[in-house]
């Protein structure tokens, strides 16, 4: 195939040899199977964000550390620089997850590094050697689904563990290989202590993951495995290795925090989206 304009400089550097054919292409990238030496790869090429998408990423950007003062005062005012910063950060995000994942024992795809903006890692394959499937698309027994929901937990509770919240985890950002399920796609990872919304957003990754598995082994519906681990991290008592019940009961004397910090998230995007229509309206004057 004709070799993308993004993927030529990996050639020129030998990171890459050829190009062999796309395998997806989303909203945030494009995805291609290339070949290195004797071994077959993939490589994320980042697609550049409209405004609008930066709008939709606040709730995700809270709590992340930006490389250097200038740059963070950039994304804070929204400027053009900024927003290129911005763009900059959230690509990097996905790259320093993996290799932070990957030490922590999370079963992510290898990363074999970042180059001109292309993310080379790993081509997760099935027992036939052929791209995997995603979970979504793999008929399951009730014991399979039993046993890679028991994966997965242990998976959030290792990303849990090292900070970090997935942020956008389903049956579709998981791959199947022949060693069981893969977590991918880590752009919008967020800090568990840094970020407002990592409560909510971890309580969702389960539970999306708790609602798909739960269609073929419907006694998974009755677990609350996100609110245990949860507590569990906030007492500083979640380990790697923390053998979790599914069990929880909640203190309804506790007062609804999480409301008045979704309000808070909420009105903070609302003053940036205003912002930066000042500042559109300010550059086409």
């Amino acid at each position: 195939m004709k070799t993308p304009p993004a993927l030529q400089p990996l050639i020129d550097d030998g990171v890459i040899d050829a190009v062999m054919r796309p395998l997806k292409s989303g909203k945030e990238a494009a995805v291609y199977v290339v070949r290195a030496g004797d071994e077959v790869r993939c490589a994320k090429v980042y697609k550049d964000m409209a405004q609008r998408s930066f709008q939709q990423r606040v709730q995700y950007q809270e709590g992340r550390k930006v490389r250097g003062s200038r740059e963070a005062r950039a994304i804070g005012k929204a400027t053009k620089y900024g927003r290129k910063q911005q763009e900059t950060a959230w690509k990097n995000t996905e790259v320093d997850a993996l290799y932070q994942l990957r030490d922590a024992g999370v079963r992510v795809p290898e990363p074999y590094g970042y180059f001109h903006g292309v993310l080379v890692m790993e081509l997760v394959v099935d027992a036939e050697g052929h791209s995997a499937p995603r979970l979504g698309e793999v008929d399951l027994t009730p014991d399979q689904a039993r046993e890679y929901h028991r994966f997965l937990v242990q998976q959030v509770v290792r990303m849990l563990c090292v900070g970090l919240v997935h942020g956008d985890l389903s049956a579709y950002n998981v791959l199947v290989g022949p060693d069981g399920p893969v977590v991918i796609d880590f752009p919008q990872v967020v800090s568990a202590a840094g970020n407002n919304a990592a409560r909510a957003m971890l309580l969702r990754d389960v539970n999306n993951l708790t609602a798909y598995l739960g269609a073929v082994a419907p006694e998974l519906l009755d677990t609350w495995y996100g609110e245990e681990m949860w507590a569990l991290y906030e007492a500083g008592e979640l380990r790697p290795d923390t053998e979790l019940t599914g069990v929880f009961v909640p203190d309804d004397t506790t007062p609804d925090l999480e409301g008045v910090r979704q309000a808070i998230n909420d009105a903070r995007e609302e003053a940036l989206i205003r912002q930066q229509g000042r500042e559109a309206a300010a550059d086409a004057d």
